[in-house]
């Protein structure tokens, strides 16, 4: 199964991307751990995108797709898997599309966890709270789900118009909506 997790922050994408990869035996692909593997790898694209994250800047997308390629040509990747954060924008969507067309191979699902808004912001100063994140404020929150409509909101209509994409509620506790996820992927 080659999917996809989209959902602005705090979605719970992670939290579900793990019971995912349980349930379907799949590598959890997340873009900071690939570009952070990639940096300790010290490949030739691993050294150009350390050279954008020790300056702070956003990675240019030949270099995240350059890396995601590496990615998708590792041994375990051969039965699926599952992307948390990539792709952000429909020139990436575009990207890792020509990525997996290169392989003969092409994603099965996108699901998008939809939630409210206000949810997003309760659920991260929450998880701030709790985790003593100073990041995670209201404001920063605010900017992320502006970023998210802007850049990754799109998506959702780029997918649909490929006929994978597979809306869910993601509110209600987390076994819920795992089985709203694995209901619309069968």
């Amino acid at each position: 199964m080659k999917i996809v997790l989209l959902g602005g922050p705090g979605a719970g994408k992670g939290t579900q991307a793990a019971k995912l990869k349980n349930h379907f035996g799949i590598p959890h692909v997340s873009t900071g751990e690939i570009l952070r593997e990639a940096r300790s790898s010290g490949t030739e694209l691993g050294k150009k995108a350390a050279e954008y994250m020790d300056a702070g800047k956003l990675l240019p997308d030949e270099i995240i797709l350059g890396i995601v390629d590496e990615r998708l040509g590792m041994p375990d990747m051969s039965k699926g898997f599952l992307f948390d954060g990539f792709p952000r924008t429909i020139p990436q969507a575009e990207g890792l599309d020509k990525l997996l067309h290169d392989r003969d191979s092409s994603l099965d699902a996108v699901v998008s966890i939809d939630v409210p808004d206000e949810m997003v912001v309760d659920r991260l100063l929450k998880r701030a709270e709790i985790e003593g994140r100073a990041d995670d404020n209201r404001e920063t929150i605010k900017e992320r789900l502006r970023v998210y409509y802007a850049q990754t909101e799109p998506l959702k209509s780029y997918y649909t118009g490929h006929g994978i994409l597979k809306s869910i509620h993601g509110v209600g506790a987390v076994d819920e909506i795992f089985e709203r996820i694995i209901t619309v992927l069968r």
